[in-house]
């Protein structure tokens, strides 16, 4: 897919940023800032351009950008946290431009961290021999770099447990829905042999007062005919 003019124009841009964070740079240096806050106005855009690049390029030129973000705001610090701030910086992963036989971003980072070592160095004041110098600085960072992923490892264990607890209560509560579920059926089930039950009850109650009272009917009109029998067949005596 051909190249539109904004994404022409963004790696224009990008090229020149890279060319002036690969340089040292004086304090009073303000184009970088400007070109970096252009280039996320236009990386926004790319996003929303009906002809914007794949995913991964969209990612690289994230990257990049975010790189030299992270990289001003390390000029601002001073000293072991701006040589840390360094080491954890993370640049592009492609050239951004055809002639370029190792990503520039990366050229830049690798300056970057020996120009703060370097600083870093002198400001500690360090007079012993330059390897042994070196060798100090980079247990220090290594310490610095261990304790990060240690840190990181920590924080991963701690999801992965707290993915764990949700996932086991889940499943716990899945099981108690299940069971107030069948309990719910059971009751309905019981409650509708009961009402089944109670018809029937109803039903023989009401045959059984029916034989009851034609009983009685009969047991009455038996006793009432007798009677008048027997006032006919024995008649009083004068």
């Amino acid at each position: 897919m051909a190249s539109s003019r904004l994404q022409i124009n963004f790696i224009r841009l990008l090229s020149r940023c890279e060319s002036i964070a690969s340089e040292k740079r004086v304090e009073t240096e303000w184009r970088l800032e400007k070109y970096v806050g252009a280039l996320e106005e236009m990386l926004v855009a790319l996003r929303k351009s009906p002809s914007k690049p794949t995913v991964e390029v969209m990612t690289d030129y994230t990257r990049k950008v975010d790189f030299l973000k992270g990289l001003l705001e390390a000029e601002k610090l001073s000293g072991t946290e701006k040589a840390l701030a360094n080491q954890f910086l993370a640049p592009g992963r492609t050239p951004t431009i055809a002639n370029e036989r190792m990503p520039a971003s990366k050229t830049v980072h690798m300056q970057t961290k020996a120009r703060c070592t370097g600083e870093m160095r002198n400001e500690l004041g360090l007079a012993l021999d330059e390897r042994q110098s070196a060798a100090e600085l980079d247990a220090v960072l290594q310490h610095h770099h261990n304790l990060q992923e240690k840190l990181a490892e920590d924080m991963l264990n701690l999801a992965r447990n707290l993915k764990n607890n949700t996932l086991v209560a889940q499943n716990i509560i899945k099981q108690d829905n299940q069971t107030l579920t069948q309990s719910m059926r059971q009751a309905d089930t019981n409650f509708e042999k009961l009402k089944v039950e109670s018809e029937r009850l109803e039903q023989h109650t009401k045959k059984s007062v029916n034989w009851t009272l034609w009983l009685m009917l009969i047991l009455v009109s038996f006793t009432f005919i007798s009677m008048i029998l027997f006032i006919r067949i024995f008649p009083k005596l004068r």
